[in-house]
């Protein structure tokens, strides 16, 4: 009689496999206990429990307030629930204090430069990237869950929003109408991310994968970067383009006759001492507080030397007049009717999703770091709050980015209170201090900007993701080419295309392997991978690492068949006894190889031309 091997090691034959289908029948499994069928649901019941699978993960949203005795206590918890400073404020100490304020005046000298670029690379007034951090960190320090996250305008946002914004409007020609644009897609944008967080549905931003996002990030830079030239070699004409074809023949077109070497100079000078600092604090941790103060050490500098130099009256652009003063209400200036209201949706949507892939990214990192929970969703209606507020007190996108959050985790910041010190230190800024910027050379915020940028090319990250998966290193090529060839809108289609292509392939083309057995062991793995294991005689043993469906049901068989008929050849031609049962293993964890068995044979009598025309006819569903 032919036998296979099970995980135990026992003998089993065609009538053990009968029997077992004759057990399944009557309600028992193979070893004798009887299988239950889940109790029948009404259509109702069961489509609440699906919704309630696939949103709160099998739990009751409204569990902890039925338990509540008293309507009070279930208002407070609901309001605990959206702000969560009333939790995690009832435990805030002294202690926590000092860090959190040492940090948040840490992330203010950072960020004020910083902001004063980035709002010039939105084409916006340097006051907005003021404003900016001024009202949004007040409204995330409310609800926000991360102790980490340092909230305020991001460089890749700002390049996505002003590229975007000048294909409507010419900031120059048309400065309102572009900032109420602005205004309108910032709305969005926290509409879009507040109702993915309340309806639950911040599963759509994995559909960006890890690997585009690398890509995307480190294109945006390269293009940052060479928008930054402009400032940087002190050019005056400059193409609105941002691909690097078109920002390339821009330079060299004004080689002769754009560049003003005072500028030049001042630039070049400041990038090396931010990029000194910024290597020194990355080597000793200690020392972070250079790479944190040296922005805004270059620009009190430089703004000094221009002024007493009067280098502005050589051809040294500077920032001019910041109005002075707080956000003013602009409420009115959003379009909430008219052919621009579907521009503004549109635009606030892509950056909207972009601003919170960053922000969760981010989040995530630091809240492993420091072992504790990150409520994504609470996350994405924090945000999404928060850009609503800053659309209706002239602040454009704002979220968490890498760099001032790292400065933010790297000061000893104990909690999102850190946020507040930052912004009181901001308010200060265009209370008293905007004056003093007037002199300030553009191209000391250019090389801030490139400085900044340049560490969010991961080439680590790029090359793993090569080592480890060629498909995902595909999606991480193709966003880096689209942004930096084309536009950051391309760059994004880009990666979003081949993250979902990828998703589609994998669902419909799941990986097989062949297994075999470890000697001296019930344990099974792929043959490809361990050089010790051993086929078992007269059997093939299949692993598939998806769940069987209409999608990909033909492929499986089409697959199984040629494992199938690549071991009978290998069979043949090793002169081994011929090939009599077929295990495929749907499990993905293979440790212990279950007794799952796709009998194709009686052992003794059919032929194996016959169990492949079997097979061959079999409908997988």
């Amino acid at each position: 009689m032919p036998q296979a091997v099970s995980d135990g090691g026992e003998n089993l034959n065609g009538s053990d496999v009968g029997g077992s289908q004759a057990l399944s029948h009557y309600g028992m499994d193979s070893t004798g206990y009887s299988v239950s069928f889940p109790p029948k649901k009404s259509l109702l019941k069961e489509l609440s429990s699906t919704l309630k699978d696939m949103f709160f993960a099998g739990e009751d949203p409204l569990r902890q307030y039925k338990e509540q005795p008293s309507w009070f206590k279930r208002v407070w918890l609901s309001l605990q629930h959206v702000f969560l400073v009333l939790e995690w404020g009832r435990h805030y100490t002294l202690s926590m204090f000092k860090g959190d304020f040492v940090a948040g005046l840490t992330i203010a000298s950072l960020c004020i430069p910083q902001d004063i670029g980035y709002s010039k690379l939105a084409n916006l007034p340097p006051e907005i990237g003021l404003y900016s951090s001024f009202v949004p960190p007040l409204i995330y320090t409310l609800m926000g869950s991360s102790r980490d996250l340092a909230i305020g305008p991001v460089a890749v946002v700002s390049l996505l929003l002003g590229s975007q914004l000048q294909n409507e409007f010419d900031p120059k020609t048309h400065p309102l109408e572009y900032r109420r644009l602005a205004f309108t897609a910032t709305f969005f944008a926290g509409i879009t991310q507040a109702a993915l967080g309340f309806f639950r549905l911040g599963f759509i931003i994995e559909y960006l994968s890890h690997a585009a996002i690398v890509g995307f990030m480190a294109g945006a830079a390269i293009t940052i970067a060479l928008q930054q030239l402009k400032g940087f070699l002190g050019i005056r004409k400059f193409t609105t383009n941002t691909d690097i074809v078109s920002v390339m023949k821009s330079i060299f077109k004004s080689a002769h006759h754009g560049w003003n070497w005072q500028t030049i100079l001042i630039g070049a000078s400041f990038l090396g001492f931010l990029l000194v600092t910024k290597y020194i604090g990355k080597k000793k941790k200690k020392l972070f507080w250079m790479s944190a103060t040296a922005p805004l050490i270059s620009v009190i500098i430089s703004t000094f030397f221009v002024y007493i130099t009067r280098a502005d009256k050589h051809g040294v652009a500077v920032v001019k007049n910041i109005e002075k003063g707080i956000n003013p209400p602009s409420a009115s200036l959003i379009y909430f009717s008219g052919p621009f209201l579907l521009k503004g949706l549109k635009i606030g949507v892509v950056a909207g999703l972009i601003a919170l892939t960053e922000a969760i990214a981010i989040g995530r990192t630091f809240a492993a770091m420091k072992d504790y929970q990150l409520d994504g969703n609470k996350e994405m209606v924090a945000l999404g709050t928060m850009n609503v507020v800053a659309s209706l007190t002239s602040c454009y996108i704002t979220t968490g980015g890498f760099g001032r959050s790292a400065v933010n985790c790297a000061a000893g910041c104990r909690t999102a209170a850190s946020n507040v010190v930052m912004s009181i230190v901001v308010l200060l800024t265009l209370l008293f201090i905007t004056p003093l910027f007037k002199y300030t050379p553009n191209a000391i915020l250019s090389s801030i900007i490139i400085s900044a940028v340049l560490g969010l090319i991961d080439y680590k990250a790029a090359y793993i993701i090569w080592k480890v998966d060629k498909l995902d290193f595909l999606a991480c090529l193709g966003a880096f080419l689209g942004v930096v060839f084309s536009s950051v809108e391309y760059g994004l289609l880009t990666a979003v295309a081949i993250s979902i292509a990828k998703i589609l392939l994998q669902a419909t083309r799941p990986k097989t392997a062949l297994l075999g057995n470890l000697p001296r062991t019930a344990i099974y793995k792929n043959i490809e991978q361990y050089q010790e294991v051993t086929t078992v005689p007269r059997v093939v043993i299949v692993q598939v690492d998806s769940a069987i469906y209409f999608t990909n049901s033909n492929y499986v068989k089409e697959r199984i068949l040629r494992w199938l008929e690549e071991e009978e050849e290998r069979q043949r031609q090793q002169k081994f006894p011929q090939i009599e049962c077929l295990i495929v293993a749907l499990s993905a964890d293979v440790l212990l190889l279950q007794q799952l068995w796709l009998t194709l044979t009686q052992v003794e009598s059919t032929p194996w031309r016959s169990c492949s025309e079997h097979l061959r006819s079999a409908k997988f569903s």
